[in-house]
């Protein structure tokens, strides 16, 4: 192979495995993040703290984000806009007590499945006086909708943007309590109680 063709074709393979190395230590920061502050509180986990964990250099953590408040913010927003996507989907099609019932189970899926991110967003999204406080607010308001939107659509009568506010809030803590004080409880156990809560709200 002609030289200056194989280190053409090394530099191509490099600009090209770059981006996903970066994807990957973004990645790990973030997991990492969410462990610690989940269990320590934002402002009680250092860049030092989230570095060690994730086993990267701390300068890697403001490259990749600028800061630890705009990482933190960075990692609030896209968890919420995954959570709304899912709830959107989940929903599609249906209406009424069905439409409630599989945003319910949605939810509930995801605090399963993200217990340290559904902690740390009950912690931090409803907390005020943050800096990240007004820019949050505006992705959980696009999750508290999906429900919002379920409810007025039903029941036009009753305040949308609070029974949705609050079947949300209830399925959040449920799992919550499931996962941290009554691991022994099935999906399917939580599930109906969340929903036992909601018998009757909307038709169908």
């Amino acid at each position: 192979m002609d030289i200056a063709v194989g280190l053409e074709a090394a530099h191509a393979d490099g600009a090209r495995a770059a981006p996903a190395r970066r994807s990957g230590t973004r990645q790990q920061i973030i997991d990492a993040a969410v462990a610690l502050i989940a269990n320590r509180g934002f402002s009680a986990t250092s860049v030092d703290d989230i570095a060690a964990a994730a086993g990267v250099a701390k300068g890697s953590i403001f490259y990749i984000f600028g800061s630890k408040t705009d990482m933190f913010e960075q990692i609030l927003s896209e968890g919420v806009r995954r959570l709304t996507d899912d709830l959107r989907a989940a929903g599609a099609g249906l209406t009424g007590a069905s439409a409630l019932a599989a945003l319910v189970t949605e939810l509930l899926r995801n605090v399963h499945e993200h217990p340290a991110f559904a902690k740390l967003m009950t912690a931090e999204v409803f907390r005020t006086g943050r800096h990240w406080q007004d820019s949050i607010r505006l992705v959980r308001d696009e999750s508290m909708a999906v429900f919002a939107d379920v409810v007025h659509e039903a029941r036009p009568d009753l305040d949308a943007a609070l029974v949705g506010a609050a079947v949300f809030g209830a399925t959040l803590v449920t799992g919550l309590e499931w996962l941290a004080f009554q691991p022994e409880r099935t999906f399917d156990e939580v599930r109906a109680a969340i929903l036992a809560t909601t018998h009757g709200l909307l038709p169908g």
